[in-house]
């Protein structure tokens, strides 16, 4: 008997789900390699089972769509079409040398194994597995960007994902007084969550400016579905009593063991702070995000290129593929859309994936739906992310005392400093002579802000690993 072409599918949100789905369902054989103990991602995270949650739902929206994958994966896990390896950790994607380019051979016949899929298995992650597989979907996700002010390391500042994780997948609020702040769509369901849940969620502090939404109606008008996903959760703040001040800023957050409070101010359009607006409101919990950007570091540890538009996004053809050969990727890495387009390319990808391992050219007109709805989504995501800019002015605002790298204690003077008499003139070169990026996080979560002070380009950082890796792991890797 032939051995079924394999699949590796790495993250299991709504991108990963989908494409497993779409490429267990033509024959291929799938391996889900996925951090969490359950399936869904950050957009569909549950209940740890222990918890006894009797109406997960409630946290939820697209409750149907997720049951629908859900029972999907279930499906082919029991027929034994898909491998489900949760709390795997993935550190590195390694591919054989000598494959040929898509230039060069745009229908492949897969030798088998052309992929090791390396992850850390378990909460200790010391120990190493390894997966083989004939392609790779990565399907990787993105984290958020927090820009920081001073106060902003206190205890009791939380990102904004991170409070929605906390109730969603812990069952637990993350104070009980709760101001959210910063800019985006993800700050909406935060705060209705949050006060659903039971806390009382002070503000909502939202930085843009309604009429950039307004200038960008067209773009908006062409998903209904999405605008009337706003005004459900207009409805919910306004029945929650939250207030939604726009065109705000959090200027600090105060206290001395932990958040007591945040003094927010008005912002006109250059992005100067109105004069006599600034006001403080006492609160234990600061939920604070400005927006997301792609995981990028195992496509580039493939070579994978990246987009021309910002350089940090993957970049994919109308098949999802990347420009190494056999490798896809889908959802939130190729950039910001959120979990419905997320599921069209994961889908996409999925089909062309099972017809090329089958050895047979890929039909678009198979998923034609789901290319129209990408193509739609793509252009609201695009707008969207452009009315939701990341303040001005915010870099003026950061003293030089402020810490802008949390995992080394760097503050935005030393950068500034770096920048400026040390001469440097690229992330790299800040890092080198500041430490800023060299702790856990590896710089994701303060390059951004290291490249607003110092002016430089914000580029994914290229590195081996997508996490540190026990020195026994790789000691144990085979020569080949």
């Amino acid at each position: 008997m032939t051995e079924r072409a394999h699949l590796a599918v790495v993250g299991a949100g709504p991108a990963g789900l989908a494409g497993a789905l779409a490429a267990a369902d033509r024959g291929v054989r799938v391996t889900l390699v996925d951090a969490a103990e359950q399936a869904g991602g950050q957009f569909y995270r549950q209940p740890a089972r222990a918890l006894g949650a009797r109406r997960p739902e409630a946290l939820h929206h697209q409750w149907r769509t997720w049951e629908r994958l859900r029972d999907g994966v279930d499906r082919h896990i029991a027929a034994g079409r898909i491998t489900h390896l949760t709390d795997h950790h993935v550190w590195c994607v390694e591919r054989k040398p000598g494959r040929a380019e898509h230039g060069q051979d745009p229908i492949v016949a897969p030798e088998s194994g052309s992929f090791t899929v390396h992850a850390l298995r378990g909460s200790a992650q010391e120990e190493g597995v390894a997966v083989r597989a004939d392609a790779v979907l990565l399907a990787t996700g993105g984290y958020e960007r927090v820009l920081p002010f001073p106060g902003w390391t206190l205890p009791g500042v939380v990102t904004a994902g991170g409070a929605q994780a906390m109730l969603k997948g812990g069952l637990v609020l993350p104070g009980r007084t709760v101001v959210v702040a910063g800019t985006g769509p993800l700050l909406l369901p935060v705060a209705t969550g949050l006060a659903a849940a039971g806390a009382r969620v002070a503000a909502l502090v939202e930085s843009a400016d309604p009429r950039a939404l307004l200038r960008r109606a067209p773009a908006f008008a062409a998903e209904p579905g999405k605008l009337a996903e706003g005004a459900w959760y207009a409805g919910k703040l306004l029945r929650h009593g939250v207030r939604t001040l726009s065109r705000h800023i959090v200027v600090e957050a105060h206290g001395t063991d932990r958040l007591e409070a945040v003094t927010i101010a008005t912002v006109d359009r250059s992005g100067r702070i109105r004069p006599g607006s600034a006001r403080r409101i006492p609160c234990d919990t600061l939920a604070v995000g400005h927006g997301m950007l792609p995981h990028t570091d195992l496509a580039e540890t493939l070579g994978c290129t990246l987009s021309e538009a910002d350089r940090t996004a993957v970049r994919v053809d109308d098949e999802q593929r990347t420009d190494v050969p056999e490798v896809w990727a889908a959802g939130e890495t190729t950039g910001i859309g959120g979990a419905a387009l997320a599921r069209a390319e994961g889908h996409i990808a999925g089909r062309s994936i099972a017809a090329r391992l089958c050895g047979t050219a890929p039909d678009p007109r198979s998923w034609a739906a789901a290319a129209r709805a990408r193509t739609r989504l793509r252009t609201f995501f695009t707008a969207l992310e452009a009315a939701y800019a990341p303040p001005a002015g915010w870099v003026e605002r950061l003293t030089d005392d402020t810490v802008v790298c949390r995992c080394e204690e760097v503050t935005a003077g030393a950068v500034r400093t770096a920048a400026g008499s040390l001469g440097a003139c690229d992330l790299r070169t800040v890092k080198l002579l500041t430490r800023a990026g060299m702790g856990w996080c590896q710089g994701r979560m303060c390059a951004p802000a290291v490249a607003g002070l110092t002016g430089c380009p914000l580029t994914a950082g290229r590195r081996p690993f997508a996490r540190p890796v026990p020195l026994g792991v790789l000691a144990g890797l085979p020569d080949d």
